[in-house]
């Protein structure tokens, strides 16, 4: 059976949340990561109800992501950590409410060297634990990304990779090659060191400068090294095409054909 392929709606933000889903089905979506930004999701309470029974009426599957801009459960701020805090809830109730597989969460940055890492690690743990709790009821993974560049990443490689150590098992990894590769990690090294919870990745491509989620192979990752660790260990996980808001959605069909002749699915 062949790999199910999730495109995430990144490359479609701001537009209509319902005519967005028919243009990544009509490019061959398997799955869709419903990326919660932009005005249409302002009034989101009010309208899970109508979302998610529209939603699941389609042939498609789920994950969800919720708000990127904005939100960081590390913040210096503790306004901004509640905040966040808050926003993740809601995404979690959505993600029960479409039969979603994971919600992504990102486990905060540090804007400033004058920040201490160490307590904003632990600010994220305590944040994630606590979101495991309300995750378990509806059923819902989530899968925690390696963000942060720039100096903002709160983690070093290996700190990411042991960060789930003491987390509830509700809670996986999502590794972002475009993130990692900015930070220079070496990302086989890390799909491997995680394997055992790895939930699902964030597939897009950079030149090591900037977040530019290019399509797989127009920048510097190497990508038959990432592919041949997937294969070399039967890792079985979630496969998200995130490309950047105007890339042709012909790059999609583009991006799920490379990943269904290079990834193994026996």
């Amino acid at each position: 059976m062949n790999q199910k392929i999730c495109y995430s709606d990144l490359l479609l933000l701001t537009n209509d949340i319902f005519e967005n889903m028919n243009d990544l089905m009509e490019y061959g979506a398997d799955k869709v990561e419903l990326l919660m930004d932009g005005d249409k999701w302002d009034s989101m309470e009010e309208l899970f109800q109508k979302f998610s029974s529209k939603l699941k009426e389609l042939p498609v599957g789920y994950t969800i992501h919720p708000p990127a801009w904005d939100i960081n459960l590390t913040s210096e701020n503790k306004a901004i950590r509640e905040a966040s805090f808050f926003e993740y809830k809601k995404a979690i109730q959505f993600a029960g409410m479409v039969g979603a597989n994971h919600v992504v969460i990102h486990p905060g940055f540090c804007f400033s060297p004058v920040f201490n890492k160490k307590l904003a690690q632990q600010r994220a743990e305590d944040y994630i634990n606590k979101l495991c709790e309300v995750a378990k009821p509806f059923n819902v993974k989530l899968a925690v990304e390696n963000v942060g560049y720039n100096g903002s990443s709160i983690f070093t490689q290996n700190e990411f990779t042991s960060f789930l150590e003491n987390i509830d098992e509700t809670a996986g990894y999502l590794i972002d090659t475009g993130h990692a590769n900015l930070n220079g990690w070496d990302i086989p090294q890390v799909i491997k060191d995680v394997k055992n919870r790895l939930l699902a990745l964030h597939l897009h491509d950079n030149n090591g400068t900037g977040d530019d989620h290019l399509p797989i192979g127009e920048g510097t990752i190497q990508w038959k090294e990432i592919f041949s660790a997937i294969n070399e260990d039967s890792i079985h996980c979630q496969l998200i095409l995130e490309y950047a808001p105007g890339t042709s959605l012909e790059k999609l069909i583009e991006g799920k054909k490379i990943l269904l002749r290079e990834v193994s699915t026996t």
